[in-house]
């Protein structure tokens, strides 16, 4: 089981809406991140959802609709460097700032979010 699967319980499905809103009124106000989407953000708003869920321990949906993430490879079209992973980890750990969670589980999910967000940098 990876680490990030009992987050899910944790704070449940609610709260994992709450985040992924949270976090794309954070993309609006952060111009090197809103030119990287579409003007409509329902659609990345919802595969974010889906993806966090099952991410950290709920159904599986996103797999479903859309097979196996592939982050890396889903993402490799953008140019991302430590300066636009910044700007995307900042906008997360903010929009996780407006939730009322756990020590423990923060942790987990900012170790989650920290990795991931350094996996996706592909270009110096």
């Amino acid at each position: 089981m990876n680490p990030f699967q009992s987050i899910y319980e944790e704070i449940g499905e609610e709260n994992i809406k709450r985040l992924t809103k949270n976090f794309y009124s954070q993309v609006v106000e952060i111009p090197e991140l809103r030119k990287l989407y579409p003007e409509d953000l329902a659609a990345a708003e919802d595969r974010l959802f889906l993806f966090l869920i099952q991410v950290f321990g709920g159904p599986q949906t996103y797999s479903e609709q859309r097979g196996h993430p592939r982050l890396r490879m889903r993402h490799m079209q953008w140019k991302i460097d430590g300066k636009l992973r910044n700007h995307w980890l900042n906008a997360m750990l903010n929009s996780m700032d407006q939730l009322k969670l756990e020590q423990e589980t923060r942790e987990k999910m900012m170790r989650y979010f920290i990795n991931a967000a350094n996996h996706m940098v592909n270009h110096a």
